[in-house]
Formats: structure tokens, sequence, C-alpha cells
């Protein structure tokens, strides 16, 4: 895993969103935005982290700051959690894992002994310009939106 550095430029992207539409990360040129980085869709762990984000959409919007999560999951099973879950912010379907290694987030990983490759629960606060300003690495799934709204100093 080579994780990109505060200050580096956010590797451009093009991914399919839960609707099948491609959503860039030029679309967002002037404003913040979180990329949150989560392995599976519909599980419990990554299920808590999507909606406390979803519970705070409005601060973050407030902050001006938008969110934007990826994992391998496909669009469809995107839409699923999206709708689901309610929530209200763009899922990213990145099934080739290519942004993810553009970010150093996939790599090897170790579950209850077994070891795979799969995305790292990272998230990454991109600044007007496209540049890398927070990275968020140290936090469980129940705390992650404190972690970034208190970094926002928005609690």
């Amino acid at each position: 895993m080579n994780l990109l550095k505060i200050g580096d430029i956010a590797p451009k992207f093009s991914l399919p969103d839960q609707d099948g539409e491609q959503v860039s990360l030029t679309d967002f040129i002037g404003q913040r935005v979180i990329i949150y980085f989560y392995p599976k869709a519909m599980t419990p762990g990554c299920t808590i982290q999507a909606c406390g984000l979803r519970d705070n959409i409005d601060k973050l919007r407030k902050a001006k700051v938008e969110v934007l999560g990826i994992s391998t999951d496909n669009p469809e099973k995107l839409l699923k959690f999206a709708e689901k879950e309610l929530l209200n912010f763009t899922l990213l379907s990145d099934k080739d894992h290519k942004v993810s290694k553009q970010f150093g987030v996939w790599g090897k990983k170790t579950f209850m002994g077994k070891s795979y490759e799969g995305i790292h629960r990272i998230t990454f606060l991109i600044d007007q310009k496209g540049h890398i300003e927070k990275i968020f690495d140290n936090f469980k799934t129940v705390n992650h939106h404190n972690i970034i709204l208190d970094y926002l100093s928005i609690l």
C-alpha cells in the first residue's frame, strides 16, 4: 500500500455512481470533498459509517463539503444500499479497484487469520484546488463522522 500524503494532488478519476451515471472528481473543483473508502456495502461497519455521514450531511454541506463514498461494489448493489439506508450522498463503484490503488488504499488485509487484498477504510478531505487537505485513518465506524466534523470544527 502506498498511501497518498497531505498536500498531494488527488488522482483524477471518473466512476459510475449508484445510478450508473459517471461522476468525476473534477466535477467538484472549487469545493471541498470527503472521499471515504469503505470495504463493502450493506455490511454492519460500513452501514454504521454511511449512516453517520447521512445523519450529518446538512452540517457537512453547510461547511461546503460534499461526500463521495467509494467501494468495489457494483452500481446495482450501491443503489440497494443507498435506498435501504436512505443515503443522501453519492456512492461510487470502483469495481476494478483502480482508483483505490491510485489513492493507496488497496492492499493486503487480514481477517480471522486469513490474508486477502481489499480496501482499507480510509477517508480523504480534498480541498477546493484538488489537493489532499487531511487524511482520516484512525477512527471507528461509529465515530467517523465526529472525527470529520471535529476537524471541520462544526460539531
